[in-house]
């Protein structure tokens, strides 16, 4: 009869086999890749930053020096000035710097702007200056000089006396620094070497650093001094320099900085530990999950060794 009805037991016949609820092997590969992606993470983190004391390695990249030089198109050739400093501005090749110089003394620099001009005050010594504008470059190549331009500074009695030759005995007030200060950084101090040249002791020298911020400094001699300052952003600061003296001599000198755009070493670190931190938050609960996983692997055997042997069932139900 059952054979023509092909009739037969269905293959749960209500004997109980072990068997699996979950598929351990890919769960245990995602712990797997899961662990070893948050070792390197954690390790990337927690490897601390280049120290002040480590070494650095920087480099250029050669490049021809400018061919094009400057244009001075104001003031105009053999024109007479009763008063300084005078405002010098002309044509240039966008991103060099413009530095200019009197009678073959530096006397100011800016940087030449995206549309290819530059304007700068610069202090005049009295008598005649010859007047000449110079490019440079990232790498700091020296472009052709610009054609020169003859100015006249017929000074008042305050400044009757004549400096010669950079005397610095002589009655006129200068001020002399370094023509740009490059490879600073974000929250590091730059230092800049002033010198007072002429005039009479004792000495004021405001500096104007660009970034809204300024400084006064008194001196009694006219000996080479440095002043620090930090500047929080990157950028071309113009550092504008003024002195008197006590005879009311007044001295002006404008020079460019530049502020490179890398973050501090301080700040990279304080990122770094931060974030190891909080990874570090992330290990208890991955040993968690995984002891989880393997406390029901482990269940789930010992169910299927029970399940599979009709003594062990007969003595656990007794």
């Amino acid at each position: 009869m059952h054979e023509r009805l092909k009739l037969s037991h269905h293959k749960h016949s209500g004997r109980l086999r072990p068997h699996e609820y979950t598929s351990y092997f890919p769960l245990a590969v995602l712990l797997v890749v899961v662990g070893l992606a948050l070792t390197v993470v954690t390790v990337s983190a927690s490897s601390p930053p280049p120290q002040s004391s480590s070494i650095g390695l920087s480099g250029s990249m050669p490049a021809p020096a400018p061919k094009v030089g400057a244009t001075i198109t104001s003031p105009s050739n053999q024109q007479h000035f009763n008063f300084t400093p005078i405002t010098i501005a002309g044509t240039c090749p966008s991103k060099t710097l413009v530095e200019i110089y009197k009678n073959n003394i530096f006397a100011g620099s800016s940087p030449c702007s995206d549309t290819g001009s530059f304007s700068l005050q610069v202090d005049l010594l009295i008598g005649r200056n010859t007047l000449i504008a110079r490019v440079y470059d990232v790498l700091n190549q020296p472009g052709p000089d610009s054609a020169p331009v003859t100015v006249y500074y017929d000074a008042l009695p305050t400044q009757a006396s004549a400096l010669a030759s950079l005397n610095f005995g002589g009655s006129q007030l200068l001020l002399n620094t370094d023509a740009v200060f490059r490879g600073s950084f974000p929250e590091q101090q730059l230092n800049i070497p002033i010198s007072i040249i002429g005039g009479t002791p004792p000495y004021a020298v405001n500096i104007q650093w660009g970034d809204s911020s300024n400084k006064i400094v008194p001196r009694d001699d006219n000996l080479t001094f440095n002043v620090g300052h930090t500047y929080h952003k990157a950028g071309t600061y113009q550092i504008t320099l003024q002195a008197t003296d006590s005879q009311g001599r007044v001295a002006f000198l404008t020079v460019a900085a530049i502020i490179n755009g890398q973050p501090s070493i301080a700040t990279v670190a304080n990122i770094s530990n931060s974030s190891a931190s909080k990874l570090l938050v992330l290990w208890p609960l991955y040993t968690s999950a995984a002891a989880v996983l393997i406390s029901f692997w482990l269940g789930e055997r010992r169910e299927k060794r029970i399940l599979g042997n009709p003594t062990l069932t007969l003595h656990t139900s007794v």
